[in-house]
């Protein structure tokens, strides 16, 4: 059985960079855990300071497939480029035809774009665009695919 796992990006503003990946990854707000009202709720019963509890959002895929993505604050800014980078497969990935892919592609970047993304720069194979390398609002890099 493989094991569980989550990614987490740390970031100067949390619930603005949660709004942007929930809508690059089609995410949503991670409900609060069994047997819990909120996440307040849940954050008193485990006695975490008042002061601490807008300083992580949490999100889920919505089928429950994905792995969660937790934006956390911290109090320094980005500075190199990361070491893990996320693909977000918005073609449907490069088993499908390129002429089906590749508008795919092109409409998150301008939804991305119009949500705070850059475009880093197009990448090709063959002679044709392949892939789209991105920084979110907060400059941490991805591809769209």
């Amino acid at each position: 059985m493989a094991t569980s796992w989550s990614l987490t990006i740390d970031c100067a503003y949390p619930a603005k960079l949660a709004g942007f990946w929930a809508l690059a990854l089609g995410y949503r707000a991670k409900p609060a855990p069994e047997g819990f009202g909120s996440w307040e709720e849940w954050f008193a019963h485990h006695e975490i300071p008042q002061g601490e509890w807008d300083q992580g959002v949490y999100l889920c895929d919505p089928d429950g497939v994905g792995p969660g993505l937790s934006l956390l604050h911290v109090p320094e800014s980005k500075v190199v480029k990361n070491r893990l980078h996320l693909d977000v497969q918005v073609g449907g990935g490069r088993d499908r035809p390129w002429e089906e892919r590749w508008p795919r592609v092109v409409k998150a970047v301008e939804q991305l774009t119009a949500a705070g993304a850059t475009v880093i720069r197009t990448h090709e194979l063959q002679g044709r665009p392949d892939h789209v390398e991105m920084a979110d609002p907060e400059g941490n890099e991805f591809c769209l695919v």
